[in-house]
């Protein structure tokens, strides 16, 4: 069967067992690094993926995909118009029904007030919520770890607090807690409000945010301590494709009228998710330098074999191989070095990744300690999630490398000269 020259001998020279041992370690060496560094490289991206969808999923088990509120005023002619009425809120409502990819719409008010009990104060947001929409509540009721939901009726004055705050209050069922308001008067003065609750529950939905500032209310409760026009009001809005959120509160801007401000997650919890894109950015070029390594280790290789090799490649240019030829016969040994180092990496990465759930208990079991201790971490499990799109950037970009450590031995071997190298032969 006929083979291209530089494939035909570069492939034997792969396959030689004639190599010096040093020379052998070193090829050996460079293949398992790269399949380590790939391997690194989509095991912790997956993991960090896993994380960033359990983070989201906690801060939107009780928050919104999307929010409708009253637009804030700064001054000028705007400042002129009136906060949305009830029936403007009902056509807000309505208009936001009809918008594609929108699942659920329920109405609810916020404030920020400070819970009080005995001598002890923490700063909480006072959230309403229409405890007779099952489907808005839903996520609520999951969240709850003593009481009960169906305690929380309009005009009862209970609440659920977060499990942070009954803690600091020493707070439980049964207990009352003093809510404070603050609000100004038509004059400007100021006028806060009081009101006793008693305490129905208490939820956990495992982020300190969360379970250190919310307190939930009926939502005809909050509305009677908030300001006159409903200024606290909103819609909180759940969409079909939590990702795609940002897209359908594009539609909303859209379709609203002037006086409602539209906003999404991704603008409500930015900071969390840039600390994230961040980490995995800088998690990403550090494991990059074990291929990095690894592609040095394969230019060292092809530095020595294509020394061993001159008298070969002088009878190769003697007998009329061009220079390229023979550039190609150790980019071809170079590049079958390389990526199958990479092939190794990627299908032990996604063996580890897809496992990542059965293969760190057994080592927990194994060697006696656990990675994530409840005591410390709110996460105590490590979560994978594997992205097609981050393995084909990791082979991609391991190959390049790979195929960059290649280019420098292959230049010096086509630019061996045949009389030089066969003058002491």
């Amino acid at each position: 069967m006929f083979h291209p020259l530089p494939l035909y001998v570069g492939l034997r020279y792969v396959r030689a067992r004639s190599h010096k041992f040093f020379v052998s370690f070193i090829t050996w060496t460079s293949l398992v690094g790269v399949c380590i560094g790939v391997a690194a490289l989509i095991v912790i991206l997956s993991v960090m993926n896993g994380f960033e969808s359990e983070l989201r999923d906690r801060l939107l088990s009780l928050g919104s995909h999307v929010r409708v509120n009253a637009a804030a005023h700064s001054g000028g002619a705007a400042a002129a118009q009136p906060a949305p009425s009830a029936a403007d809120w009902a056509t807000a409502a309505r208009l936001t029904r009809a918008v594609a990819g929108v699942t659920e719409v329920t109405p609810y008010a916020e404030l920020q007030a400070l819970a009080v009990r005995h001598t002890e104060m923490v700063p909480v947001t006072l959230r309403g919520v229409d405890t007779q929409d099952a489907a808005g509540t839903a996520e609520l009721a999951r969240t709850i770890t003593e009481g009960r939901l169906e305690d929380l009726t309009p005009g009862s004055a209970r609440v659920i607090v977060g499990a942070v705050i009954a803690e600091r209050l020493g707070l439980a069922p049964g207990d009352t807690v003093t809510v404070l308001v603050p609000t100004v008067n038509a004059d400007g003065t100021p006028e806060p409000k009081l009101r006793e609750f008693g305490v129905a529950g208490v939820f956990e939905a495992q982020i300190q945010d969360l379970d250190a500032t919310l307190v939930f209310a009926p939502l005809a409760d909050v509305r009677a301590l908030g300001p006159a026009g409903g200024a606290s009001e909103g819609l909180r809005i759940r969409v079909q494709d939590v990702l795609r959120a940002p897209a359908v509160a594009a539609r909303l801007r859209a379709v609203l009228p002037v006086g409602f401000e539209v906003t999404d997650w991704t603008q409500d919890n930015a900071s969390y998710f840039r600390a994230t894109r961040i980490e995995k950015t800088m998690m990403s070029l550090i494991l990059l330098l074990i291929v990095a390594v690894a592609a040095f280790n394969i230019v060292a290789m092809l530095v020595m074999v294509v020394t061993d090799k001159r008298t070969d490649i002088a009878i190769l240019r003697t007998f009329g191989a061009a220079p390229r030829r023979v550039m190609g016969i150790f980019l071809t040994q170079g590049l079958i070095i390389g990526w199958l180092g990479v092939a190794l990496g990627v299908a032990l990465g996604l063996l580890l990744a897809l496992n990542v759930e059965t293969i760190v208990p057994f080592l927990e079991h194994t060697l006696r300690f656990q990675i994530m201790d409840p005591d410390v971490y709110y996460i105590t499990s490590i979560p994978s999630e594997v992205h097609p799109g981050n393995i084909v950037i990791i082979a991609a970009a391991a190959l390049v490398l790979t195929a960059l450590a290649t280019v420098y031995p292959a230049i010096r071997a086509s630019r061996t000269a045949p009389a030089e190298a066969l003058r002491y032969e």
